[in-house]
Formats: C-alpha cells, sequence, structure tokens
C-alpha cells in the first residue's frame, strides 16, 4: 500500500484557492490506493444489494446504467464490508487534513462520504452548489472529490465555474431529465468561465459549498467515471442537514451540530422541500 507525508498547500496555492474557489492536489492518493478503492467497490455492486449503502433518492429504469451502478451513500459507516473500510480510511487520511485545514481556515470535520460509478452512457448532474444540500452555518462546507479513474470531459469529469465560490446560494430550476439523472440545478451567472479539469486517479480537486459544479454525461465508449467524493464542515460549525451525521474530526471526536433552518432556496423549486436530499 501506498504511503505518503502528509503536505500542505503552498502559499500560492493556497492564493489560487481563494482567487478561483478550487485547487486540484495533484496525486494525493497512489495508484494502488485508489485501485483496491475501485476494486471494493466493483466487487460490492457485484455482490449485491446492501440496506441504507445505495442511492434511494433516486430511480431508475431496468436498461439505465445508473441502476446497475448506483452510487453509494455514506459508505464510511459500512466497516463491516471492505468498501466502508477503505472509505473510512480515505475520508479520515492525513494528506486530505492539511488541505482542508488550510482551506477552511480551522479544524475539518468529516460530514459525508460517498462513491460514484458513472459508466459509459450515464447521465451526469447538473450545475449545483453543494450547500444547497449541506446547509452548513456558519461557513461552509467543503468537498474533496478523489478521482478513481482518468478523469475528462467525455467520461463526465467535472465542470467547475470559476470565482463562482463568492456568490450565495441561488435559486434551483428544473434540470433536463434527459441529460442528467437529478432534477434540479442552477444557472452559471453570465460572466463566470466554466472549466473541466483534467485528472488522473489519485488527484483530489477541493472546492467550497457554493462553488457552482457539475458534469455531463459519459460520452466515452468503454470508460467509467468512478470517484470518491467527501465532504467536510469546520468545527465552527453548528448547523447542517441532519442527514449529514454524525459530524466527527480527524482524531474521531463527534461535534454536536443540530438541524439548519429551510432557507427559501430549499424550497423554491416546485415547492419542494430539498432539506433531507444528499449530494
Amino acid at each position: 500500500m501506498t504511503t505518503a507525508c502528509a503536505s500542505a498547500p503552498s502559499a500560492t496555492e493556497l492564493a489560487d484557492y481563494r482567487r478561483d474557489g478550487f485547487h486540484i492536489g495533484r496525486g494525493l492518493f497512489g495508484a494502488d490506493e485508489v485501485a483496491a478503492l475501485r476494486d471494493a467497490a466493483m466487487t460490492q455492486v457485484a455482490l449485491g444489494p446492501v440496506p441504507g449503502l445505495y442511492d434511494e433518492f433516486h430511480h431508475f429504469g431496468a436498461d439505465d446504467p445508473l441502476q446497475r451502478h448506483p452510487r453509494m451513500l455514506m459508505p464510511h459507516h459500512q466497516t463491516g464490508l471492505e468498501i466502508g473500510r477503505l472509505s473510512e480510511r480515505h475520508l479520515f487520511d492525513p494528506r486530505l487534513h492539511t488541505y482542508l485545514a488550510a482551506f477552511l481556515g480551522e479544524e475539518p470535520c468529516a460530514a459525508q462520504s460517498m462513491f460514484y460509478f458513472k459508466p459509459p452512457g450515464a447521465r451526469g448532474q447538473d450545475m449545483h452548489q453543494d450547500d444547497f444540500y449541506l446547509r452548513t452555518i456558519p461557513g461552509n462546507c467543503l468537498a474533496a472529490w478523489v478521482a478513481v479513474d482518468q478523469v475528462d470531459d467525455e467520461n463526465g469529469g467535472l465542470r467547475v465555474a470559476v470565482g463562482s465560490h463568492r456568490l450565495p446560494l441561488l435559486p434551483v430550476r428544473q434540470a433536463d431529465l434527459k441529460t442528467y439523472f437529478a432534477d434540479d440545478g442552477v444557472d452559471v451567472p453570465a460572466g463566470l468561465a466554466v472549466v473541466a479539469p483534467e485528472l488522473k486517479p489519485g488527484d483530489v480537486l477541493f472546492f467550497g459549498g457554493t462553488v457552482i459544479h457539475g458534469s455531463g454525461p459519459n460520452r466515452s465508449t468503454g470508460r467509467f467515471r468512478r470517484s470518491f467524493i467527501c465532504h467536510y464542515v469546520g468545527t465552527s460549525a453548528t448547523h447542517l442537514n441532519p442527514w449529514n451525521r454524525p459530524v466527527e474530526t480527524f482524531d474521531r471526536r463527534v461535534i454536536p451540530v443540530v438541524e439548519s433552518p429551510v432557507g427559501p432556496w430549499q424550497t423554491s423549486f416546485a415547492g419542494r422541500n430539498q432539506s433531507n436530499r444528499p449530494h
């Protein structure tokens, strides 16, 4: 198993993060580490359903690639499974801690883990902001998006609106369900450039909770776009979506948080309460 010392972002990297709203940590995880995570996830899918592990918020037809490879939600809670043990290890990895602490400006606490498969032909996810779902108060959540495969725009890599971290949560609208699997999205304000970073297995894309991001369909003929996604908040957080609990520091202390109030952005789209849906 690859091991590495925990390094912190340089002053230049920190300045770039504050300017653009995101940062790519190149090669933070070794190829063998993400391969083990990938293989454990694929093995678990082959073994069949596990109560509470797979996405129950979306329903797909039998011919939908996402029906055969549904995303895993909170796999780090499933410590009786290999994918659960590896997810827990990655979620609390010290190599992430140093970047998270620098970007948050305080000690990070883990709130969520997810594993996305995105096989060939799978739909993407419309542009959105993570704190629409996590509802962090005060401050914002911070994502660490770990590339498990080679990631580019063809196989449905992330697209990020540069500088959108300065925005508040924006009004939500209906997404095109022929292109995207989730039914909500936001519009990118005029003047913001959208980039599609190419990532190698083990690269980590960090971005904050108001950063507008999403992905298109996987247009490749034979490449998955698997990713392990972690969300964190700072120790100053007092309110959060109750789905994202328990909230734990890296030394595994539970931080008490209470349920966030539902703001108008959670109820504005088709009159629906989005407060308990995961990202």
